[in-house]
């Protein structure tokens, strides 16, 4: 069983930056693929960015360059970095971990992004 935390969310302007962290119960390099997902409101959830085992790193389309996804061995953590956020990207942010054999999901954190 994998445990996932998430932190970090909140409430931002257009334009600004937020740091969401993903603390992980198990060692990151055990997992096969760590990332971040999003739901909006009425919406389906999407990958924002996920980080497999060997450090290469998905985003989806919708980053365009704003994020970035990196994972702490030691620290046994998963952050996203996210900058020039936009209303658009409001949603609730979910830590995810991958098995071959299994999937685990966080509890989610809110990311608002309005004026």
């Amino acid at each position: 069983q994998v445990q996932l935390v998430e932190s970090g969310g909140g409430l931002v302007q257009p334009g600004g930056s937020l740091r969401l962290s993903c603390a992980v119960s198990e060692y990151v390099s055990r997992i096969y693929t760590l990332g971040w997902y999003r739901q909006a409101p009425g919406k389906e959830r999407e990958l924002v960015a996920s980080v497999d085992s060997h450090g290469n790193k998905n985003y989806g389309d919708f980053v365009k360059g704003r994020f970035n996804i990196s994972k702490d061995t030691s620290k046994r953590t998963v952050d996203l970095q996210m900058n020039s956020l936009e209303i658009e990207d409001t949603a609730v942010y979910y830590c995810n971990a991958y098995l071959p054999w299994a999937e685990y999901w966080g509890q989610g954190t809110q990311v608002t992004v309005s004026s």
